[in-house]
């Protein structure tokens, strides 16, 4: 069941040869980054201790993203085509590093071939596709897999079902996305953020 494909791959995979068919399908991938111009989701975190948190998630291409927790989650994490920034409102902590230098980069930033640092992983199941992607020169960023659920109608015959996300200590957090819509307009203004360190309105973006 699709439900159970995240939990599959918080164990490790078994490694083997890129077939043919492998080489096609991260093409596939590829395809699918280039394709999606936004992407609005449901989603539903779960760490490694986990705890779920839940949300709405905005990607908007090159290298915008926005995860707005559940009310009552001082939490915003928001990619601004350059930098990712989690803002911890209960704090007053901003916090920032290149896109590139996250796992996410490999989702958000379709200037970067993706076939040339991921892999695919095998799930027992024809209907999902799961890829990994990690740059072997910097293990410091860790790695994601992303699981796609084929299906036609989305960009490249693929729609984005969730991820994996480990950093360099091997600490693991699970994404699963639903009511997936691709390709509406979305503005720059919803990868605004009000910076809690400031009196100002707003700060970053």
């Amino acid at each position: 069941m699709m439900c159970c494909a995240l939990q599959a791959l918080t164990v490790q995979m078994p490694t083997r040869a890129q077939t043919g068919t492998d080489a096609q399908d991260l093409a596939r991938v590829a395809d699918y980054i280039r394709q999606t111009r936004s992407l609005v989701a449901d989603f539903a975190q779960t760490d490694r201790n986990g705890q779920t948190l839940t949300g709405v998630l905005t990607l908007k291409q090159p290298g915008k993203i926005r995860f707005q927790y559940q009310k009552g989650v001082p939490l915003l994490i928001v990619g601004d085509g350059k930098a990712l920034t989690v803002i911890d409102y209960e704090v007053r902590q901003v916090q920032r590093w290149p896109i590139g230098s996250s796992p996410l980069g490999a989702l958000i930033d379709p200037s970067r071939d993706f076939t040339k640092f991921s892999k695919v992983i095998q799930t027992g199941d024809s209907a999902l596709l799961s890829v990994e992607a990690r740059d072997p020169k910097r293990p410091e960023f860790g790695t994601i897999t992303l699981v796609f659920q084929r299906q036609p109608s989305a960009p490249a015959g693929l729609s984005l079902y969730g991820w994996v996300a480990r950093d360099a200590q091997g600490n693991r957090t699970a994404v699963r996305l639903g009511g997936q819509r691709y390709n509406a307009p979305v503005a720059d203004s919803a990868f605004r953020w009000r910076d809690p360190r400031t009196p100002g309105p707003r700060g970053g973006g």
